[in-house]
């Protein structure tokens, strides 16, 4: 029982839900302790809140008496850390594993989908957080209103992310789920787009009785008949997005990235003038799926509008970084060709008449491999493309799969193929004045010396 554990390990402890459940494990006091490869920002602040954390694949320095070792799918087998568990005889659980113990005990709302997760839950939990509701959230990134990618107020409900990458959302039994998208995605694990969607079918088939799942309706009308076929009959089928459908929403106006929008569903509920400041469509679609979960919940047009006003949204997720008098600076975590294409929508909407440069850095061979077209389209809408070399993150390179591939395909003739390490000598030979930084790998990292030469 997780109740009755001591020490727990953590292997790739510096994780985005790796380390939400570590901060679970840390607030119950029981001793935390694990291995990262990096040092980074979030694995110093987990130090500072008591955790103990080593970056040296070295069994040594691990401590006796260890009750269970939870592991990221990124981890590889050959390490010593993780040989040393198994010879000892130590649980070795997966991170989905846990979360779904977690959750299997109390109300739970699974936030699914390609893309747009991280927003969606971030937002609803915003929404519950400011309207008083108990809850507790394990996000996949660090909302700006918490500091934290974990906030526990309670547990009348608990809010995760369910994370289709190694199947892992099969662990998880909501009892209301939102599933924003379906592109193509971790073909590495699911070897096409028709299998990876049969995961999702059996994901939602989890959902529990008398629930309600709610599913973009910018996923295809076939995939969705296919939902509906193979759901518990006392489930819910909502979808929503701007089809003017049974849950929608309609943008009316845009001003320096605040968005206005209505909202209308089901139950004869219509908001009117709605503010987010999260620019692009996307982001209010993930908002009135977060709306409806909120309103199933009980909560009254006032609370929702209030709370959304104040969300201040997640660190890299279009996260204004410098808004100067001639200059902005803004950093997303878009790793995939839509999330790219929301991303590049975004600020050109916020800044229709300006010099755009974006500086993308692709995430993973295979990625890179399966999209290379679909991002060189999406970059070449761009005023200036500049591409930096790829990150790899848990990934064996691939025989001629690199930044170049996409570089390649490019159209756009505004085109650079830059060293990271040369990037910010080589920004400052050129003018600009809208800069976006793009991907899920380490570009962030350089973000304090972009607004030194903005500055």
């Amino acid at each position: 029982m997780l109740d009755q554990l001591k020490k727990i390990y953590f292997l790739g402890i510096g994780g985005i839900g790796m380390s939400a459940l570590a901060r679970y494990f840390n607030k119950r006091g029981i001793f935390i302790y694990g291995y990262d490869k990096t040092e980074t920002v979030l694995t110093k602040q987990l130090i500072l809140e008591g955790m103990q954390i080593n970056y040296t694949d070295d069994m040594t320095l691990i401590p006796a008496d260890i009750d269970l070792v939870v592991m990221t799918p990124a981890i590889p087998k050959s390490m010593n850390i993780y040989k040393h568990f198994i010879k000892l005889g130590t649980p070795v659980k997966k991170r989905s594993q846990v979360l779904g113990e977690i959750t299997s005990v109390v109300k739970n709302i699974a936030v699914a989908g390609t893309h747009g997760k991280t927003t969606t839950s971030s937002i609803l939990t915003h929404v519950l957080i400011d309207s008083k509701m108990p809850v507790t959230a394990f996000l996949g990134g660090i909302t700006k209103n918490y500091n934290s990618n974990y906030i526990d107020i309670g547990n009348e409900w608990m809010i995760e992310e369910a994370d289709e990458y190694d199947r892992s959302f099969l662990q998880l039994y909501p009892n209301i789920a939102i599933i924003g998208s379906l592109d193509a995605d971790h073909l590495d694990i699911y070897g096409s787009r028709e299998n990876m969607v049969e995961s999702y079918v059996e994901f939602a088939s989890q959902i529990q009785e008398g629930g309600l799942l709610l599913m973009s309706d910018h996923i295809q009308f076939s995939d969705i008949e296919l939902f509906k076929s193979k759901l518990n009959p006392s489930v819910q089928l909502l979808t929503y997005g701007f089809k003017l459908g049974k849950v929608s929403c309609v943008i009316s106006n845009n001003v320096s990235g605040w968005i206005n929008f209505d909202y209308q569903d089901d139950l004869g509920n219509h908001f009117k003038q709605l503010k987010l400041r999260m620019p692009g469509n996307h982001n209010i679609q993930n908002a009135t799926a977060a709306i409806r979960v909120a309103v199933a919940l009980g909560l009254k047009e006032q609370q929702i509008r209030t709370a959304l006003n104040s969300f201040l949204g997640i660190q890299r997720r279009f996260e204004w970084k410098f808004e100067g008098q001639h200059q902005v600076l803004i950093d997303d975590y878009a790793h995939h060709p839509e999330e790219l294409k929301a991303a590049i929508e975004g600020v050109r909407s916020c800044y229709p008449s300006r010099h755009i440069t974006g500086i993308f850095q692709p995430h993973l061979y295979s990625r890179t491999k399966d999209f290379a077209q679909e991002f060189a389209h999406v970059l070449d809408q761009l005023d200036r493309i500049i591409l930096v070399e790829l990150y790899p993150a848990r990934e064996e390179p691939i025989e001629d799969i690199s930044s170049a591939t996409i570089f390649d395909k490019c159209t756009n003739p505004n085109k650079f193929l830059i060293h990271k390490i040369n990037l910010v000598d080589e920004l400052k030979k050129m003018e600009l004045d809208v800069l976006i930084t793009l991907g899920a790998g380490d570009l962030d990292t350089l973000i304090p010396d972009l607004i030194k030469i903005l500055k």
